[in-house]
């Protein structure tokens, strides 16, 4: 039996996610079994065990009393209860207690952050959307200001080191250059936590932060209090924006993000500030850094070319010039596009699809490889020509000297040695060129 919490988050995952039975039982821990008899249930309903009698239900409301006054201990209790002639064992009691006593609510610092200091950025996720033949898990970008609540928001179509650095940059674009970027524990931004030392980064990112000025502030493990902002940020576009939007594609959720962010979720009044964050970013403007250079956000892998001349890119292929084909070459991966170099030369460029199973040709590609068939065409064709007679280059010679269409001429004599055979048409051909008839007739 599973209990409430569970349950809803196999729901969020299987309905908001689309995540398999499988990558939710991985994701939380519990068998895959548990997760296929609870997606699909409407709601939650707690398996009642016969009620059982005990010898402590006589004495439940005077515990109760006792706890009202006192935070006493389960010994102290028992001894009361003791006197009062209670038989029953002191585990029951025990048992008994933890679940009735008053349990302090937690309490948290206000964290206070002065204008420009900081940004809190997070990933969300929310369902699927169909892209061309397939579906592809959506996720948004969210940072926020932590100073005027300023919020930016951008939707992709994965997680990956390439579209988060780019994220950031369009943020930074639209908003400035936070001196700390507060981040969760996503791999793209901390690789790890070792026991007692300080989060390992990962690289790119920091390279990235030093570009562009801000320090890296890593949240604790399993404490989300501590990036509260971009968590209520997150949980605010979920239950205002995305609450009951069913996008059937792609392309139209980021500009109707923008007008959202225009519209609606920067010029609210804020429950705590108690303004708008759009008043107060033009405050805090002029305390964040201005853009420095962009940097280049793609990834960089080596990757193999086919002999068909493709390389495989998220399940889809892209054309390369056919010099290429069989070799090795260096992937450069963008958000929205990817470029192939072989040491410091651009091969290749293409937009970047997020479909599966495409084939993106070029085709100055297939131009190229064209051209080079026919090439490899008329060389063997002039080779068999050549071969006919030890006059045969002189006569090509005269033959192009009388501009003719020497190709045409050419390859009609060498016919003609498939039908008469090539001593004959050898033969033909020295007396040709004796009598100076250059011509296939």
């Amino acid at each position: 039996m599973i209990d409430y919490q569970t349950y809803c988050a196999i729901r969020e995952a299987h309905e908001r996610e689309g995540l398999s039975t499988r990558q939710i039982a991985a994701k939380l821990g519990v068998h895959p079994e548990t997760v296929a008899k609870w997606a699909h249930r409407s709601r939650y309903e707690q398996r009642k065990a016969p009620p059982r009698g005990s010898k402590l239900d006589a004495y439940k409301g005077a515990i109760l009393r006792l706890l009202e006054n006192h935070p006493y201990s389960a010994v102290q209790i028992m001894t009361r209860l003791r006197e009062d002639g209670y038989a029953g064992s002191y585990t029951i009691l025990k048992e008994f207690i933890r679940t009735v006593r008053p349990q302090p609510a937690p309490a948290f610092l206000t964290l206070q952050f002065a204008p420009g200091q900081c940004a809190q950025v997070d990933w969300g996720s929310w369902g699927s959307v169909q892209v061309g033949n397939t579906r592809r898990q959506l996720s948004f970008f969210a940072l926020v200001l932590a100073w005027s609540r300023m919020l930016y928001v951008e939707f992709t179509l994965g997680q990956s080191q390439e579209q988060f650095l780019s994220c950031h940059e369009h943020a930074f674009a639209g908003l400035g250059v936070p001196f700390e970027i507060w981040v969760d524990n996503c791999k793209t931004a901390v690789l790890s936590h070792p026991n007692g030392g300080p989060p390992v980064f990962n690289p790119r990112y920091l390279d990235f932060a030093r570009h562009y000025g801000f320090t890296i502030k890593a949240c604790g493990r399993h404490h989300p209090q501590g990036k509260g902002r971009i968590e209520h940020a997150v949980g605010y576009v979920k239950g205002n924006f995305l609450a009951g939007l069913e996008p059937k594609e792609f392309a139209p959720i980021n500009p109707a993000a923008c007008l959202w962010l225009d519209g609606v979720a920067n010029v609210r009044f804020h429950g705590e500030t108690k303004r708008r964050p759009l008043d107060l970013f033009a405050e805090e403007r002029t305390f964040l850094q201005p853009l420095p250079a962009p940097y280049d956000c793609g990834t960089v892998r080596p990757v193999h070319v086919t002999n068909r001349c493709r390389v495989v890119v998220d399940a889809n292929r892209y054309s390369v010039p056919p010099r290429y084909a069989s070799r090795t070459l260096t992937l450069k991966l963008y958000a929205d596009r990817l470029r192939l170099f072989e040491r410091e030369t651009l091969v290749a460029e293409h937009p970047r699809s997020y479909e599966r199973g495409r084939d993106f040709e070029n085709p100055d590609h297939v131009r190229e490889l064209l051209r080079q068939r026919a090439h490899a065409r008329h060389e063997r064709l002039l080779l068999n020509f050549l071969r006919l007679s030890s006059q045969a280059q002189a006569y090509h010679d005269q033959l192009a000297e009388r501009r003719f269409n020497v190709r045409h001429h050419v390859q009609k004599i060498v016919a003609l040695s498939e039908i008469y055979g090539p001593e004959a048409t050898g033969q033909a051909l020295d007396n040709a060129h004796a009598l100076g008839a250059y011509s296939c007739d």
